[in-house]
């Protein structure tokens, strides 16, 4: 079995503060991912024995970021998706391996008043279409915090969202695109009907306390290994974050 975590940390340098390393070893995941790693090469002296570590910085400092800690020595290294508008906030990782490809992303925020929405489009469909050409290949992984709550069930309040960064339409629709063109939303598969399980929360408003949370970070796998998935986890009770890690487990 493999373990594989992906959490976005909201800035690892404040989240290693808060416990991240006795989290990351609580966890003892095989594969661990993380976005909004909010830092450049050499901010924080980080490592784990029996890990190796991949990291795709933004250009901008203290913004956006992800970085992979494995086990597993991949076959090769992907930074980014070879799209040079796409490609200077460090927003995704591609490792491979003979069986499959591990994917983390940290899709960007339509933000408020939606400024963003146009370039988030772009994006949407930019990444789709690269994680379809790596599934032509062999299965794909995908983690990440993808900033968009699927469907009504995976927010508290979605009349009130209906309009805000993250429950568009627009952005829902091309969620469901990207399921319909071959992938599994790993948690919500063997959840059909929980509600009230979310993996980020607003700092404002007390939200967490009040479980007033989005499901926004998920794990996808392609639809032709689905079957191998033996468990699919939200820690909703780690703290360190706006957002907790989520977990796949998958039959090796």
């Amino acid at each position: 079995m493999l373990r594989f975590i992906s959490w976005n940390v909201n800035g690892l340098r404040a989240c290693d503060g808060k416990g991240f390393r006795d989290i990351f070893a609580s966890l003892d995941a095989d594969f661990f991912c993380l976005q909004e790693t909010k830092m450049q090469a050499g901010q924080l002296d980080i490592a784990f024995p029996g890990y190796e570590s991949y990291w795709n910085f933004a250009d901008k400092a203290g913004y956006s970021g992800t970085a992979i800690f494995t086990r597993h020595t991949p076959q090769s290294v992907r930074l980014g998706m070879g799209i040079d508008e796409h490609d200077h906030e460090g927003r995704v990782i591609t490792l491979e391996y003979p069986g499959f490809y591990v994917v983390t992303v940290y899709t960007p925020n339509s933000q408020d008043g939606l400024r963003r929405l146009d370039y988030r489009m772009r994006w949407d469909d930019a990444f789709r279409a690269y994680i379809l050409a790596l599934d032509e290949r062999k299965p794909v992984l995908v983690c990440g915090d993808m900033n968009v709550a699927h469907q009504e069930i995976d927010l508290k309040n979605p009349k009130s969202n209906r309009r805000n960064a993250g429950f568009t339409d627009e952005e829902r629709d091309k969620f469901t695109l990207l399921l319909d063109a071959g992938l599994t939303d790993t948690w919500r598969s063997r959840n059909p009907d929980v509600t009230d399980v979310y993996s980020w929360w607003s700092y404002r408003f007390r939200a967490r306390e009040k479980n007033a949370g989005w499901r926004i970070d998920y794990w996808l796998v392609s639809n032709r290994i689905a079957d191998k998935v033996t468990d699919a986890r939200i820690h909703t009770q780690i703290l360190g974050s706006d957002h907790c890690p989520v977990e796949l487990d998958l039959d090796s």
